[in-house]
């Protein structure tokens, strides 16, 4: 019996594990407000970006994380298109300290998310009729570690 409590913990990794399941579009919109006037004149946009995420426990040690782009480019004060994205991803996680565990979710997820939502938006962007878009990359562990900044000091402040 004891050879196989060995044999079955020989075969249980040990330590923090990280494995990405999937990774796929939740929810993708294109528009163009401006309909045919925005190809009738110069395009010299103005590109916003608003970036979001958030996660949720699908099983135990399952968690999807969606990170949502909402991109808008206007020309003077009209908005030439409006891309929202939720690129979505499914990882299994274990093992990590509770710390480590939000990290990975608040910043590591997100980092692998990118590229896909990248990809998804300049591809959305050429098929609209638009010269590519090629975002520049997110640091999400520096906003990750302002948003526990900033919940640390609503926390001090609440006391």
């Amino acid at each position: 019996m004891a050879e196989n409590e060995t044999e079955a913990a020989a075969q249980q990794p040990e330590g923090p594990q990280f494995a990405i399941q999937r990774t796929y579009v939740k929810d993708m919109s294109f528009e163009t407000p401006m309909g045919v006037k925005v190809f009738t004149q110069a395009f010299q946009p103005k590109v916003k970006m608003d970036v979001n995420t958030r996660g949720n426990q699908v099983a135990e040690n399952v968690h999807e994380i969606v990170l949502t782009l909402t991109i808008t480019s206007t020309i003077e004060d009209e908005t030439a298109y409006l891309i929202e994205l939720q690129q979505a991803g499914i990882f299994s996680i274990s093992g990590f300290a509770a710390e480590q565990l939000q990290h990975v979710l608040g910043a590591v997820c997100p980092n692998f998310l990118f590229p896909y939502a990248r990809e998804a938006v300049d591809s959305i962007v050429v098929k609209g009729g638009f010269p590519p878009l090629s975002l520049a990359p997110i640091d999400f562990d520096a906003i990750f570690r302002q948003s526990q900044a900033n919940a640390g000091d609503s926390g001090q402040s609440i006391n």
